[in-house]
């Protein structure tokens, strides 16, 4: 009995020892688990979306040697109080309203300041549109009509087997991905975990095998698609996003602080939602791109592309918002109004014509509820009424 007691507890201190090796292994794996798990939390999700590089792996997106590019200060406009009715409603951490390149309102809220360096969400495809954009003035894409396997390989044989590159910019690939955030088991979640734990997001969106319709025939909303755009980018130029995301344009808005991405276990960034700037830097591109890709005298991005990626592209139903190439346009759009938009609030709003841009960045934990973001650009229209007044 004393011989089998002995060796049931050396058996225990050896497993014992092995489950300690393994959690040291994999300490900082698991520590970016439970740091994804408690993301949305409320008492957690403001600071979490100021410090997103405390819970992921992330890559840098260098600002560059420019001089920071000045915002200069407008005539401030005053809000009335259901102003303040909306940001509390929204859980706002900043808003920021340009009006012909001027601050002409700037605030923030709960805690956060102008240097954070606020989550976008997918606020980051369009981005990540700006930037193909240039690679196509380049030329280190011949076509928007090309299947993305011509430069993305690794798809060959799955759910993107066929897809053209206009296909996912459009969101029409077709392929089966289920983006519901409230489901565990859903794939933009098992998506997260990927990340979290070091994975491979190549490797994620090449096993993806089911579609739900041909490509280009419907219009659904799958965020992987933004990656396989990447996916093409790398693939064209042998080269990875956030490099030249910042040679291309970061570093020739002279922006105050370098960005950063999220990042998988090897790198690769997350461009789908994972881009981290502040304020005033969503700010400038903003300006940007309401000057059709001109900054400091230069042609940043191609005016011919902002105009094409900024209008109703995808086959979307009648009546309903309209979506472009990884921008949004309003079903009631008046002209010259579009938008870019990530989960939990975050907003790039402009009207051209106006001369308006809209930063608001949040921490909306009720950004699904029906008729939200209707609400949201009728909120930011006011804004712009006010603003001409």
């Amino acid at each position: 009995m004393q011989k089998i007691l002995k060796y049931g507890l050396r058996t225990l201190f050896v497993l014992t020892l092995a489950v300690a090796a393994i959690l040291f292994w994999k300490r900082d794996e698991l520590q970016r688990l439970m740091a994804v798990n408690s993301l949305f939390d409320a008492s957690r999700i403001v600071h979490n979306f100021s410090n997103m590089d405390d819970a992921f792996l992330s890559v840098p997106v260098a600002r560059g040697d420019l001089p920071v590019s000045p915002l200069d200060s407008g005539e401030k406009t005053a809000f009335p109080d259901s102003y303040n009715a909306w940001l509390n409603s929204r859980n706002v951490t900043s808003f920021l309203v340009l009006h012909d390149g001027d601050i002409v309102h700037e605030a923030y809220f709960n805690e956060t300041t102008p240097q954070d360096r606020r989550i976008s969400w997918s606020v980051a495809k369009s981005y990540l549109s700006a930037l193909l954009g240039v690679l196509m003035d380049e030329g280190a894409i011949d076509s928007l009509d090309d299947p993305v396997t011509k430069y993305a390989p690794a798809l060959k044989g799955g759910a993107y087997d066929g897809a053209s590159i206009r296909d996912v910019l459009t969101m029409t690939s077709g392929v089966t991905f289920d983006e519901d955030y409230l489901d565990y088991d859903s794939d933009i979640n098992r998506m997260g975990r990927v990340l979290a734990l070091g994975g491979k997001m190549d490797a994620f969106a090449a096993a993806l095998k089911e579609t739900n319709s041909p490509p280009g025939a419907l219009w659904k909303y799958v965020s992987i698609d933004t990656h396989v755009i990447g996916m093409v980018m790398r693939g064209a130029t042998g080269r990875d996003i956030a490099s030249m995301l910042s040679e291309k344009i970061i570093a020739p808005l002279g922006v105050e602080q370098a960005p950063y991405y999220l990042s998988d276990g090897v790198g690769v960034a997350f461009v789908l939602g994972g881009l981290n700037v502040t304020t005033r830097d969503y700010a400038r591109f903003g300006q940007m791109i309401l000057q059709d890709g001109q900054w400091n005298g230069k042609q940043i991005v191609p005016a011919e592309w902002i105009a094409e990626s900024t209008a109703p592209r995808a086959p979307t139903e009648p009546g309903r918002i309209q979506y472009g190439y990884q921008w949004w346009i309003p079903s009631d759009a008046r002209p010259g109004e579009f938008f870019a938009r990530g989960i939990y609030g975050q907003y790039l709003y402009f009207d051209k014509p106006a001369g308006i841009v809209i930063v608001s960045t949040a921490a909306d934990r009720n950004f699904r509820e029906s008729g939200r973001a209707k609400n949201d650009i009728a909120f930011f229209r006011s804004i712009v009424d006010r603003v001409q007044d």
